[in-house]
């Protein structure tokens, strides 16, 4: 997959030539604040798995810089998880605490969501902590109604989807 660029963003596919960036990116501690603790060895292996998911799935995730300084704001994208007991498009971001608030969760989302839609896809769902209103309000901002709630890794977890064929 080739790079993407959206306003102010550079988005790169995520493989394993990026573990070492994917592995400072969630050293920052609003990132592990949601994410947990990573060694280097899981984003080592974070990063072989999402190359995977492109070349198998055409879908993975990106890390995204700023165009023009380079500095490392997040990464997201999109993958295909179990939903309900149905595999379905998944759309994420992370963004280091220092740019909370600055629109670029959002404008990862909507790279996702264009991604999504050139796949063709019908419907993109996406979920997060039911106490993360920062990236709930982020998916309403997208466009994405809530559903319900529903358990994920031992957690309550608040799902959203929003209809992309309309």
């Amino acid at each position: 997959m080739p790079e993407l660029q959206t306003e102010r963003l550079r988005l790169t596919p995520i493989g394993p030539h990026l573990a070492d960036e994917l592995y400072r990116l969630h050293l920052d501690s609003g990132i592990a604040r949601w994410y947990g603790g990573w060694t280097r060895a899981d984003a080592e292996a974070r990063a072989a798995e999402i190359g995977r998911s492109w070349q198998r799935d055409g879908v993975g995730k990106w890390l995204a810089h700023h165009r023009e300084s380079g500095e490392l704001i997040g990464r997201g994208g999109l993958s295909y998880q179990d939903v309900d007991g149905v595999r379905r498009l998944e759309i994420g971001w992370a963004v280091r605490e220092a740019h909370w608030g600055s629109g670029y969760a959002t404008e990862i989302g909507l790279a996702g969501l264009a991604r999504a839609r050139e796949l063709g896809a019908a419907v993109v769902v996406a979920f997060t902590e039911v106490h993360n209103v920062r990236s709930r309000a982020v998916m309403e901002r997208l466009g994405f109604a809530y559903c319900h709630d529903f358990p994920h890794r031992g957690e309550p977890f608040a799902l959203y989807a929003i209809s992309l064929d309309t």
